[in-house]
């Protein structure tokens, strides 16, 4: 039989472990663990990865064309989401949509839910821990509506503008991060373009958020060349598609939870349509009325018999 060798403990093993410091624990992040600064160069000299946002796009059963077709606009627009099959829109879509954001391995939601043919809702949510945000979409236009000029790359990165008004007061800051993180296409992304060539607009108007998408056009010749920070004849071309966003709640978790803000002056698209009802009805019982009181007068004030009404009778 071979022998064994004996075993050698190296230098470092027979150092007493006393004497070395464990290695500091990496900082945490909203965008995953941050082991180097960020913007450290890599060895093939482009900078670290380090937003690792993914959406998921759905939508509920039922939902009309118009809408579906808007949800197909946004995903156009978003390199960086994943689209799912429909969901039942009941009490516990909450739960399936958390579950389903965690199976298709991303961070955060954008539920299209289509009431009664007529209203569409729309979640914004961060899984699983919140916080999420409940919308009224009104003033739908899809690209296909409006055709108009603009016509950006497929899959580049978009600039984020959002008005002055998104600073004033806190639910509104609160809105404006999570429509940052889920509109912002992440660097480095495998399916986005390196360049900017469009601007995502948004704006507050009456507490509503409106949306628009223009394109960033620079009309040239091919023998010119103009510097970046030259470009003076830059000008923003509407692509679409356009739509405002009535916020109506902010939950403190994924869909439901503690309510953090409740929009005082919402009112649901049933009371706007019960007000029209009842106000066309109003209009047929004064008719009613109006034909009551006519007969009554007629009644009341009977007209003299005429003696010539028979002369020409036989």
């Amino acid at each position: 039989m071979a022998r064994k060798r004996k075993h050698v403990e190296s230098e470092d093993q027979e150092a007493p472990l006393d004497n070395k410091v464990a290695p500091p624990r990496p900082k945490r992040t909203l965008l995953g663990w941050k082991d180097k600064p960020v913007g450290e160069p890599r060895s093939d000299g482009g900078e670290v990865f380090r937003n690792k946002e993914k959406v998921l796009v759905t939508c509920s059963r039922r939902i009309i064309f118009r809408y579906r077709h808007l949800m197909l606009n946004v995903v156009s627009l978003l390199p960086h989401c994943k689209k799912d099959n429909k969901v039942e829109s009941k009490e516990s879509k909450g739960a399936t949509l958390n579950e389903l954001v965690e199976l298709r391995n991303c961070s955060s939601c954008l539920f299209f839910e289509c009431r009664k043919a007529k209203d569409l809702y729309l979640w914004m949510s961060k899984c699983p821990n919140g916080p999420s945000v409940k919308f009224l979409v009104n003033a739908v236009h899809t690209m296909e509506e409006l055709k108009l000029t603009g016509n950006h790359l497929k899959g580049s990165r978009p600039l984020l503008t959002f008005s002055s008004n998104f600073d004033g007061k806190p639910h509104w800051k609160l809105l404006k991060e999570i429509i940052s993180q889920i509109f912002g296409i992440p660097k480095d992304h495998r399916k986005a373009k390196p360049y900017y060539d469009h601007v995502f607009v948004f704006s507050i108007l009456d507490d509503h958020i409106w949306f628009r998408n223009y394109q960033i056009s620079v009309p040239h010749n091919e023998s010119e060349k103009f510097d970046r920070g030259g470009l003076e004849k830059m000008t923003l071309v509407e692509v679409g598609p356009r739509f405002c966003l009535n916020p109506i709640k902010i939950f403190a978790g994924s869909f439901g939870g503690p309510t953090l803000y409740d929009n005082p002056f919402y009112v649901s698209p049933n009371q706007i349509r019960a007000l029209e009802k009842k106000n066309k009805a109003g209009k047929y019982a004064k008719k009613v009325k109006a034909k009551t009181r006519r007969k009554m007068h007629e009644m009341s004030n009977p007209l003299e018999p005429d003696e010539f009404a028979d002369l020409w009778k036989d």
